[in-house]
């Protein structure tokens, strides 16, 4: 499993209440980016996004110049509707508050920072950004890509190409996984008929047929490959 690294963007136009909340989140988070008002945040965001890099949280003040909080976080949303965010402000006004329902805002910090309060709730979210990303990670480390276009979820057990879900019958999602155990390998028809049907005694024919039915379902990317006189591989 690779490593998981967790990446915060911290937007704050006010120099100590930046460098204070820097110093913390130093303290709890892999990487942390700053931004110091909406409109660089929103570009560094941007930046990130395109090179495919995710923030596991924002952070941010709301009466910024260039760009008010909200309206960055309405426009990251816009590229990102799962991002999730903390408020920071020293505004108590409700409209603000209100504002922000609905926007994947998880807190809601005021000024002066109560450190504690800050804190325990960076450190909640850290925990929970950690078993998402470990839970994540878990299921991807069961796909298996057959080719460019096909994929194998041992988890789940399902076939996908790409984003697409390719419906297999029971006997067919059989022959995908006895195809990918010890996937280098070649299967012989014997393996293949005692791993389907527990039966190495099952006619040739009717394990042609399974083979067929799921060769004609992955037909514009063929991984199944017949090895004359061996049996079958993935290839």
């Amino acid at each position: 499993m690779s490593e998981i690294i967790t990446r915060v963007l911290l937007v704050e136009d006010e120099e100590d209440a930046r460098e204070i909340l820097e110093f913390y989140l130093d303290t709890i988070f892999d990487e942390v980016q700053i931004a110091c008002d909406g409109e660089q945040g929103l570009e560094l965001y941007k930046k990130y996004h395109d090179e495919n890099k995710t923030f596991d949280l924002v952070l941010t003040d709301i009466k910024m110049p260039n760009k008010d909080g909200l309206s960055m976080i309405d426009d990251i949303t816009v590229l990102n509707e799962n991002q999730k965010f903390i408020i920071v402000s020293a505004y108590k006004d409700e409209e603000y508050l209100f504002r922000s329902i609905g926007l994947n805002v998880i807190s809601y910090f005021v000024k002066p920072l109560e450190v504690k309060t800050v804190m325990e709730m960076l450190k909640k979210v850290k925990t929970k950004v950690l078993e998402d990303k470990s839970s994540k990670q878990e299921d991807l480390d069961e796909v298996i890509k057959l080719n460019q276009t096909y994929s194998y979820n041992r988890k789940t057990n399902l076939l996908y190409k790409n984003d697409e879900l390719i419906n297999l019958s029971k006997k067919e999602t059989l022959l995908i996984q006895a195809l990918i155990t010890n996937i280098k390998e070649i299967k012989t028809k014997e393996y293949l008929k005692e791993f389907i049907w527990n039966d190495s005694n099952t006619s040739d024919a009717t394990m042609r047929t399974v083979i067929k039915r799921v060769k004609d379902k992955v037909s514009d990317d063929d991984f199944i490959v017949s090895k004359k006189g061996l049996g079958y591989i993935v290839e």
